[in-house]
């Protein structure tokens, strides 16, 4: 029988996005969920946005937001180059430290910083950045002889992440790396939430597809202008983190098979 796996990222406070793909992933009905972290930061609804993932009890990575939240840290871990995205992302650690309440912080501290496991003898490891660093980001265009590198240590055939919040995939080596993209913060051109449905046959070949699904961008884009939150992180939610325009909400738009694991 084929076991499908759904899996979800960068949630980033924004609960009216969580709130969509959770309907979207109880619609499909998969075998398990889980996350990649970065449950808060930048959003409004950072303690509703954990429940939601808490209470359900989904299996989370601890992102390098969550980290600094929970642990009440002065960085973020973002490795910001502009100094005014910099600035932008210390108010919204500060915000969201500030926000969060204790208990949540203390769900924030016990999350994991990845996870493993094996089904039809493919070998999946999850986490928030990279193998090697929670706040590494793994850009598609980034140096193949680095990515081979990557893959190379990886010790898994499937390799899921996040952190970038821009979706993409690709065998290097042995491996598939996928991007599972970000749900409260698109940062493709493309505002709709991204999750990643993975399906793993009997014989171990595996399926991945970027699921693409629509929610009320405008209420929470007028939820962080009634905050005190930057109004760029309104308009990046409105415009999928580009200026140009958003493209059309496409369920399964990426697809790729690995082969049956030795």
């Amino acid at each position: 029988m084929t076991t499908r796996i759904a899996i979800l990222s960068d949630l980033h406070g924004n609960r009216a996005a969580t709130e969509a793909t959770l309907a979207a992933i109880d619609a499909v009905a998969p075998d398990a969920v889980y996350c990649l972290g970065d449950l808060v930061g930048y959003g409004p609804f950072p303690n509703e946005t954990i429940d939601l993932i808490r209470m359900r009890g989904i299996p989370t990575i601890m992102g390098n937001y969550d980290d600094g939240v929970g642990f009440d840290r002065d960085d973020c871990g973002c490795a910001y180059t502009d100094p005014a995205e910099m600035a932008r992302g210390q108010q919204s650690l500060i915000w969201s430290r500030r926000e969060t309440t204790p208990n949540r912080k203390e769900y924030l501290r016990s999350l994991p910083p990845e996870i493993r496991f094996e089904i039809a003898g493919v070998r999946f490891r999850l986490v928030h950045g990279s193998p090697r660093r929670t706040n590494e980001y793994l850009f598609e265009d980034r140096d193949q002889r680095s990515l081979e590198r990557i893959a190379a240590a990886a010790d898994c055939d499937l390799l899921i992440f996040g952190h970038t919040h821009k979706p993409w995939q690709r065998e290097i080596g042995d491996v598939l790396m996928v991007n599972a993209g970000s749900v409260g913060k698109p940062k493709d051109g493309n505002p709709d939430v991204a999750w990643l449905l993975a399906e793993i046959a009997p014989d171990g070949a595996v399926s991945t597809r970027l699921q693409r699904v629509p929610y009320d961008v405008a209420a929470m884009a007028a939820a962080i202008r009634a905050s005190d939150l930057p109004d760029q992180f309104a308009r990046g939610i409105e415009t999928g983190g580009a200026p140009a325009v958003a493209q059309p909400s496409v369920a399964g738009t990426q697809a790729a098979t690995v082969p049956s694991a030795g």
